[in-house]
């Protein structure tokens, strides 16, 4: 069996054993497990809540704490999850009135990238879904525009999902977009082929709808 840890601070994590490129976040308290030993001074670790793997740093190990007490995911019925809706959008309305910017991996306060705000949102409420917008797009229960209530998922993109957003019901999602072609941080637009470049920029890229029914289990 492998050894689990809790990390002991914020973490930052690497898609690569280089440390160059930034993939995700720990928060304080998540539980890890090891898969290698040190890469180029790093070690490729597994976040236990949605299996995301990713690179750690060889100076963070000494902030992981060994523990017998190994992960267990909690169930939630869609019922659950309902009643916890409006948490979840409160939290992403708190995370929008505090300044930020999108940055590519964050999952942390106060600067997220746009599927890292959802995770982040729904984990803030015990519930744990994907990390990525692909792996959220597979998870969700396929749901049409006109089925979409609070709190469902909204995904971006042609060939391949490349962005997420949270709907907040009366026309309107928020989400975290990036400089180039959003806002760079987190904002409310129209789900409307009306409105400013920007949100007609994402309306001609809408793809699916989602609902999460389930909290993640491997």
């Amino acid at each position: 069996m492998t050894q689990e840890y809790i990390n002991q601070i914020d973490l930052d994590l690497y898609n690569h054993s280089n440390c160059e490129e930034l993939a995700t976040q720990a928060v304080k308290g998540r539980h890890l497990k090891l898969l290698s030993s040190s890469v180029n001074a790093a070690l490729q670790i597994c976040l236990c809540e949605d299996q995301y793997q990713a690179w750690l740093p060889q100076p963070q190990l000494s902030y992981l704490q060994p523990t017998n007490q190994t992960y267990q995911p909690v169930s939630f019925t869609r019922s659950q999850i309902e009643a916890k809706i409006p948490e979840i959008i409160a939290f992403t309305e708190a995370a929008k009135a505090v300044p930020n910017q999108y940055l590519w991996g964050g999952t942390l306060p106060p600067h997220y990238d746009c599927s890292g705000l959802i995770q982040s949102a729904f984990a803030s409420v015990g519930i744990w879904i994907p990390r990525d917008s692909y792996q959220q797009e597979a998870f969700v229960h396929k749901i049409t525009q006109e089925e979409l209530e609070d709190g469902d998922l909204i995904f971006f993109g042609k060939e391949k999902v490349d962005h997420v957003a949270l709907y907040l019901g009366q026309g309107h999602y928020i989400h975290s977009s990036g400089a180039k072609e959003g806002r760079n941080g987190i904002a409310i637009d129209p789900l409307s082929p009306q409105g400013d470049q920007i949100s007609q920029h994402y309306y001609r890229k809408l793809r699916s709808f989602g609902r999460v029914v389930q909290s993640f289990r491997q």
